[in-house]
């Protein structure tokens, strides 16, 4: 009797366990790939570890203590091309971030984030494993993984809740300050400081700026209000994207020229357009029409188009 109950408590245990160890999902589900046509590499196998030890690193770690399911991971295409290596075991890159997000009762994903990181600078050794830690500087390889999968978690968390990714740019910043502070490797990184325009330290900037609440409040009204129940009500829907895209114009001109307003245009542009070319509300498409090619002139003809 005893032995039967010691069993149970142990079957009772390990279940436990596996249904804890099944619930923390990683956060992040990523596909990287790197080119190295600017560079020689005489090592091919190097480039596929580099590549699988930088995949491995975001799709293994868990950056919050929130539970995902598997079909709940933000998926994260990290496209990396190095361009030189100044010196051995040391890489320059450019870099592009997309991220992206289900659209709800549909097989559709929509873009959250397009980014290009044009001084993706990191040290990598095969030998030694990819190392973070939140309080201290590691590598700048970490670093800016990590940096960027925070920014996906929070782009993310905008778009289902008002203003909800906030905790995950705080724990950015605290990975921007590190790393722009430290002075104990040969990684000293101008994208952590504010000396170029449209680089990460602008980004985040830019994500934590009161006066660019908009962009971000703007978000919950566009990807949850709008496209989550485009299927069901597309007038609701168009409306809603409607008031966040106004939301984005204020902010934008506010403050003209913003990094982040730049990137939402280049990442949604055309989505904006296919969304209400279809309409019937000819006012709306001209009002619609009229913000647009005010606040984003390099996109003006794909907004024109929406009235043919």
């Amino acid at each position: 009797m005893k032995r039967n109950s010691l069993l149970s408590s142990v079957l009772v245990c390990l279940v436990s366990l596996f249904t804890a160890q099944s619930g923390q999902a990683q956060e992040i589900q990523a596909e990287v790939r790197i080119t190295t046509e600017n560079v020689t590499i005489s090592d091919q196998s190097l480039k596929q570890q580099m590549q699988n030890d930088i995949q491995g690193f975001l799709n293994t770690r868990s950056f919050t203590s929130q539970t995902y399911r598997p079909e709940e991971r933000i998926k994260m295409r990290l496209f990396i091309g190095i361009t030189s290596i100044p010196q051995n075991g040391q890489y320059l890159a450019t870099a592009r971030i997309v991220t992206t997000r289900p659209v709800y009762g549909t097989g559709f994903e929509t873009n959250l984030m397009s980014f290009s990181d044009r001084n993706f600078l990191f040290n990598y050794s095969p030998q030694n494993p990819i190392d973070f830690s939140q309080n201290t500087f590691v590598g700048n390889l970490s670093s800016l993984l990590t940096f960027y999968a925070y920014l996906a978690i929070g782009l993310d968390q905008d778009s289902f809740a008002r203003l909800g990714g906030s905790p995950y740019y705080d724990q950015a910043r605290i990975v921007l300050q590190n790393a722009a502070s430290q002075a104990v490797t040969n990684e000293g990184d101008k994208g952590w400081k504010d000396t170029e325009s449209r680089n990460r330290y602008w980004l985040l900037n830019n994500l934590q700026d009161p006066q660019l609440e908009a962009l971000r409040t703007g978000s919950y009204a566009y990807y949850r209000q709008g496209l989550d129940v485009f299927i069901e009500k597309p007038d609701a829907a168009r409306t809603s994207i409607f008031s966040a895209l106004q939301g984005v114009q204020a902010a934008a001109v506010r403050r003209p020229g913003t990094l982040l307003a730049r990137a939402f245009f280049d990442t949604k542009a055309d989505e904006i357009a296919n969304i209400f070319r279809s309409s019937t509300d000819q006012q709306q498409k001209q009002n619609l029409t009229n913000l647009l090619t005010e606040v984003d002139p390099t996109n003006s003809a794909k907004y024109q188009a929406m009235l043919k």
